[in-house]
């Protein structure tokens, strides 16, 4: 059985910083990406950032700049450092693991198959 357990949400102002945590337990066969992904309200879920096998990192336009995805493989954790956020940052965060997708010789990450339950991130103006 494989779980991701989430921590690190919370409440802050408008320009303050949190920094998520996804705890990985049990095996995943193959070469796996890890991801976070929110859903903001009234939208449909967005990919946050994901890190490759390789440790290709990838952000989401709306992050790029403000959010650093970080793995710590000994501690099988994932993290999620975000700074400057702004009340549009608001929403559930969900950490996420799947398969590394091949196409046209390259390799991405983008399809998830193990979910955490989220951990609700507010932020006040």
């Amino acid at each position: 059985q494989v779980h991701l357990v989430e921590s690190g949400g919370g409440s802050v102002q408008a320009g303050g910083s949190l920094r998520l945590a996804c705890k990985v337990s049990g095996h995943i066969e193959g070469d796996h990406c890890l991801g976070w992904l929110r859903q903001l309200p009234g939208k449909e879920r967005e990919g946050v950032s994901s890190i490759s096998p390789e440790g290709v990192i990838a952000y989401g336009d709306s992050v790029k700049g403000r959010f650093i995805l970080s793995r710590d493989n000994e501690k099988a954790t994932l993290y999620l450092q975000m700074d400057r956020l702004e009340p549009d940052d608001t929403g559930m965060y969900t950490c996420a693991a799947g398969p590394v997708v091949a196409a046209a010789g390259q390799r991405f990450c983008g399809v998830w198959s193990y979910w955490g339950q989220g951990t609700q991130v507010t932020v006040a103006s």
